[in-house]
């Protein structure tokens, strides 16, 4: 039976927030980016004294580092209660020695994470999943989304799955692709998952607190005679988290109607070549199949939802029989491994499997590099060569140690009717927070589906910035920068010289530009490459001086 579909325009940070409110009664926080906002919409609505499921306002505690909210997530959890934390990035990694502390005592609890870069040989501060990838070996389940809808669908998954199996869970989806990106979804309430806690559970974990009432001695140290034989006493815990996990994405699938497995299977049933992959690249992938599968060719996509436990039963049902090559993408570097942690599971799910397909792995999207369907389109390509290339890389060209595969054309695959548009500002100028507007607008008030996401450099404030937006009849699983718009605003003169700001504007296309420049003054000033695209595009051009309306 699905519920009255209720619709909400917000970003994956807020998706998961929404949902982390419900089933949290302690946040313990550290603010980094792109995982700063969830601890800040955490904090409004507690301000606001919204009420979680339990039917309480949830108590935040801002602490001084992300190794203090760690440690007092620890201490809250070994208190009886409910606790959250949001990080990402290094802030994860400072969480790393608490982490292996509350997977070992079984205290269950979520930890949302917006994956993002960790600093190598420079800082970067946007989106791939290294930061996670770091966490594989302290015991915390890990499940994953790839659009701003599995976010709200399944971060309560984690939530349900986490109070029953006394697992904990690292709940992760994209920096800023995910994270920041803006879409039209369902949302869920807490009528709609308060009947789904296992209220046994919750009460046993309440029983098992630290209370002057009853006490007992946690956090011992142990000897050779018996360490051995506790550690390996979690076995029977991790091996049930798999069947959990499925049973309440089968629940909530019951809600919403859409239902999710620990493995989706996205193409034809007969596909001979088949990607792997996790986060956000799977939507764009979709896209590619589509059209290759309209083209003829038998292509699909496995996307991993519960990456820890791995459940190679889970994975090998979800690939097709018929597969005979796969393509494993990591969005993350191990340098000096023998390949990247998806590609090495994979692969040893189908060890001693006879007739196994080909398996080659390959990166893509570090630092947030931004992943297209022409470079899917590349991968399938590579597939089909009697020897695939292994250990390949896409989105760039690697002239150095010749990782990368051939470039492919960009080509618009967002489907009929899809309206693109990008507009060009600078940090603080008012243009990002004009097209937040803008699309919130849109979603709440038409049936149309919509998207934004916006591009920044790191300077923030004075620095370039880029918003790209999406409007459309169906959904929008383009998790990739616009690059065929049907409009292009250009809010600073001077990009006109400095960026190529026509890029991939389409024919019959419009283009605005705020300029202080009028008549021959404008004529003059225009770059002729710029003037000869419109000509040959037919583009309708505007202009206006907006900062003297202003």
């Amino acid at each position: 039976m699905t519920k009255q579909k209720k619709f909400i325009t917000c970003d994956g940070n807020q998706a998961a927030t929404h949902i982390s409110y419900m089933f949290s009664e302690v946040a313990a926080i550290y603010p980094i980016t792109p995982s700063s906002t969830m601890a800040e919409y955490v904090d409004e609505w507690a301000a606001a004294g919204r009420k979680n499921i339990f039917g309480e306002t949830v108590l935040v505690q801002e602490m001084q580092s992300e190794g203090g909210a760690a440690g007092a997530v620890h201490g809250s959890l070994q208190a009886g209660a409910l606790t959250t934390t949001y990080t990402a990035s290094q802030g994860l990694l400072l969480m790393i020695p608490n982490m292996y502390k509350i997977a070992g005592e079984f205290l269950p609890c979520v930890f949302h994470v917006s994956a993002r870069t960790l600093a190598s040989h420079a800082l970067c501060i946007v989106g791939d999943h290294q930061d996670v990838m770091s966490c594989r070996q302290t015991g915390f389940a890990m499940l994953c989304e790839g659009s701003v809808q599995e976010v709200m669908d399944m971060a309560a998954v984690a939530h349900l799955a986490t109070i029953k199996s006394r697992v904990p869970f690292v709940n992760f989806f994209d920096g800023f692709r995910t994270s920041h990106e803006i879409q039209k979804i369902e949302m869920l309430e807490n009528e709609d998952l308060a009947g789904l806690i296992d209220q046994q559970a919750l009460a046993e974990f309440r029983q098992r607190a630290l209370n002057p009432n009853n006490p007992v001695a946690r956090g011992m140290a142990e000897n050779p005679d018996h360490f051995f034989q506790h550690r390996e006493s979690c076995n029977n815990f991790y091996e049930a988290v798999p069947a959990i996990v499925e049973e309440y994405m089968n629940e909530i699938g019951k809600i919403t109607g859409r239902p999710h497995g620990l493995f989706d299977y996205y193409g034809a049933e007969d596909a001979e070549r088949v990607i792997i992959a996790m986060g956000s690249v799977t939507e764009a992938a979709r896209e590619a199949i589509d059209y290759l599968i309209a083209n003829g060719e038998k292509v699909g996509l496995v996307s991993v939802h519960l990456y820890r436990p791995f459940s190679a039963k889970h994975f090998l049902a979800a690939v097709p029989k018929t597969a005979k090559s796969i393509a494993v993408l990591d969005r993350t570097k191990e340098p000096g491994a023998n390949g990247e942690p998806l590609y090495l599971d994979v692969k040893d799910c189908f060890y001693g499997i006879e007739n196994a397909p080909v398996i080659v792995g390959g990166r893509y999207g570090l630092g947030s590099k931004d992943t297209t369907p022409a470079q899917i389109l590349a991968v399938f390509k590579n597939l089909a060569l009697p020897m695939p290339k292994n250990h390949f890389t896409v989105g760039i060209v690697d002239d150095v140690t010749f990782t990368s595969l051939p470039q492919e054309e960009e080509i618009a695959l967002g489907g009929e009717g899809m309206f693109e548009a990008k507009f060009y500002g600078l940090g603080a100028d008012g243009t990002v927070g004009a097209n937040k507007n803008s699309v919130k607008i849109i979603g709440d008030n038409t049936d149309k589906h919509c998207q934004a996401y916006f591009s920044y450099d790191s300077k923030k404030s004075g620095g370039f910035t880029c918003s790209h937006l999406r409007f459309g009849d169906t959904p929008i699983r383009s998790t990739y920068l616009v690059n065929t718009p049907n409009f292009v605003a250009c809010h600073v003169q001077a990009y006109l010289h400095m960026y190529d700001v026509t890029r991939g504007l389409r024919k019959n296309g419009s283009f605005l530009l705020n300029t202080i420049w009028e008549g021959e003054e404008l004529a003059k000033n225009l770059p002729n490459k710029v003037k000869k695209y419109f000509a040959q595009n037919n583009i309708t051009v505007y202009y206006i001086n907006a900062t003297q309306i202003a």
